[in-house]
């Protein structure tokens, strides 16, 4: 289904919004400051996405979108599977350093939408799916066992965790390291 454009008005809004959710939790911001900090009426937010659970989905979406477009561009030409692989780690560590300040926005939100019905985990729930489905394309285009997937999905989730909670600076070199060597155990 095609989603028609966002208005400038709108954009603003999403722009904020997402900053917003993101620093200070999706459950402590409401409209109405959302409406102030982007210089429009709190009818112009629910003209332009109907509700705050709409406007969250929106805000995980993009969010979503901008990093499946960050790591695939990222390991988009990197040798045979096996270096892609290890290069989503690199460019993991790269994201960690530039853009994740508070974690992940996606376990936030499922950790503040624990409803698995609810849109907005949907949505953080479809991220982490697809991401553990491009581990599992990876590993079967490296001839690898496809159970590997797995643990690379928890070294990935494990380092981003680590950097965020424990201000591991190097948590996704680490992580890389490790997947290194269980692709090397499978080799």
């Amino acid at each position: 289904m095609a989603t028609k454009p966002l208005t400038p008005a709108a954009e603003r809004v999403l722009a904020v919004a997402g900053e917003l959710f993101y620093q200070r939790g999706i459950g402590s911001v409401g409209m109405e400051l959302i409406a102030a900090e982007a210089g429009v009426t709190k009818k112009t937010v629910y003209d332009r996405f109907g509700s705050k659970e709409a406007l969250v989905v929106a805000y995980l979406r993009a969010r979503d979108e901008r990093w499946r477009a960050y790591l695939t561009g990222s390991i988009e030409g990197v040798g045979d599977a096996r270096q892609r692989v290890l290069a989503t780690f690199d460019a993991l560590g790269e994201w960690l350093r530039t853009e994740s300040g508070r974690g992940c926005a996606m376990v936030n939100a499922l950790a503040e939408l624990p409803d698995r019905a609810h849109p907005g985990h949907r949505a953080a729930a479809d991220q982490k799916a697809w991401l553990r489905t491009l581990y599992a394309d990876l590993v079967r285009e490296a001839g690898l066992n496809e159970s590997l997937a797995d643990k690379l999905l928890i070294l990935h989730e494990g380092a981003v965790v680590t950097f965020s909670v424990a201000g591991l600076q190097d948590a996704a070199a680490l992580a890389r390291e490790a997947a290194d060597a269980l692709i090397s155990r499978q080799s």
